[in-house]
């Protein structure tokens, strides 16, 4: 019996067949808007049960609930809005109880939205209290902040799903789900990255493999910040390390086409749950996991997790500390472990590593698996 998705039920908003086909007919006479990336996404995201329980864009007592209560309904933890946002004027045009036609950032009707609610949340609340900040210079901040002043809310029946680079390995829950059966997977731990996986990734990962039958490489391929690595580049390295360095037999490689929101603690929350409707049982938590700049405490995203009740959240939080190879030791450890002081540590900033990068050197290997380094540097020389 595999784990149950969050909220009790696996989504599935797509269309198919004869409905598929009307649809299609009746939203070329629909009004219809137009959505970016971000939340094309989203769309794709709630149509393939990737944000189970959502059936479509959170109404104003969800994303009240969300922001203070960290719940979207009771027993259902939850820690960040699904939003759909358009201007006044656009959002003036529509009518309650009346039918949407979504326009993606690729000219594309996605979906129709079955518009149940419009309504206003202040924006700097909304930020404030998903990102704990409300300092423009924080890439969530600035996003929510130019949202649009209208909010769009109910279900959404989806026509099409979105493609996007390496789409081979972009499962869906259902497919992960049965990859999992198949192997005859119970224990299934989840590792979250949008970076390569350096020495210190691979040793957590491995730790946590020790205690569960299956890994879930799962990097983040939804939008990113422009100075991220490129998502074909960490494929490559994801491609390479996981050959070479990883047991095939207890390993598996797939794409969460999710956006990054670098909202820090309440990130961490969102990511196990997504990685529950995948069907993993185990999710790893690392240092200052999905945070950006100086914004958030180095293990604010281990905190959050004691505010949340782990029976309501159904899935297992592993924390790590900081891991790092010990020249005293002669292997991989974290504070935790390791008795030595930082000298005998092995630990380069990341500006270090991107200038050995594009200078060609291939940082120590205690730091980096040479092959990852290549693919780098090959890209660092290159940018």
């Amino acid at each position: 019996m595999s784990l149950p998705p969050h909220g009790g039920t696996l989504v599935d908003r797509f269309l198919t067949g004869a409905a598929l086909d009307a649809a299609k007919e009746k939203a070329k006479g629909l009004p219809r808007i137009k959505v970016d990336s971000y939340c094309a996404f989203d769309i794709d995201c709630i149509a393939k049960g990737i944000f189970s329980p959502l059936t479509g864009f959170m109404n104003e007592a969800q994303v009240r609930s969300v922001i203070n209560n960290m719940h979207v309904k009771p027993g259902v933890p939850w820690t960040i809005p699904i939003l759909l946002a358009v201007s006044s004027e656009v959002g003036d045009k529509l009518s309650l109880n009346s039918e949407i036609a979504i326009e993606d950032d690729e000219g594309d009707i996605v979906a129709i939205l079955h518009l149940a609610e419009k309504f206003h949340v202040d924006h700097r609340e909304i930020a404030e209290k998903v990102y704990r900040t409300t300092d423009e210079t924080h890439p969530g901040v600035a996003y929510t902040l130019g949202l649009g002043d209208v909010f769009l809310a109910g279900d959404i029946d989806v026509l099409k799903a979105r493609v996007i680079e390496h789409q081979e390995y972009n499962l869906t829950p259902k497919e992960t789900r049965a990859a999992f059966e198949h192997h005859g997977w119970k224990r299934i731990v989840a590792f979250q990255t949008r970076n390569p996986i350096h020495r210190a990734h691979e040793y957590l990962t491995k730790c946590a493999l020790e205690v569960c039958d299956g890994l879930l490489i799962h990097p983040l391929m939804g939008t990113t910040k422009s100075d991220d690595i490129p998502g074909d580049v960490r494929m490559e390295c994801y491609k390479t390390i996981v050959e070479l360095y990883y047991p095939k037999k207890h390993t598996m490689l797939s794409i969460m086409p999710v956006n990054m929101r670098y909202a820090g603690p309440k990130e961490a929350v969102m990511h196990a749950i997504i990685r529950k409707n995948y069907g993993c049982t185990h999710f790893i938590v690392g240092r200052d996991h999905a945070g950006v700049g100086n914004f958030y405490g180095t293990y604010d995203a281990h905190y959050i997790f004691n505010e949340i009740d782990l029976q309501e959240l159904g899935i297992q939080p592993l924390f790590f500390d900081h891991t790092f190879h010990c020249k005293a030791c002669g292997n991989m450890g974290s504070i935790k472990t390791c008795p030595h002081d930082k000298e005998n540590h092995t630990i380069l900033s990341g500006t270090k590593v991107r200038d050995m990068l594009k200078a060609g050197e291939i940082p120590p290997v205690e730091f980096s698996r040479p092959e990852v380094a290549k693919v780098l540097i090959k890209w660092a020389q290159s940018a």
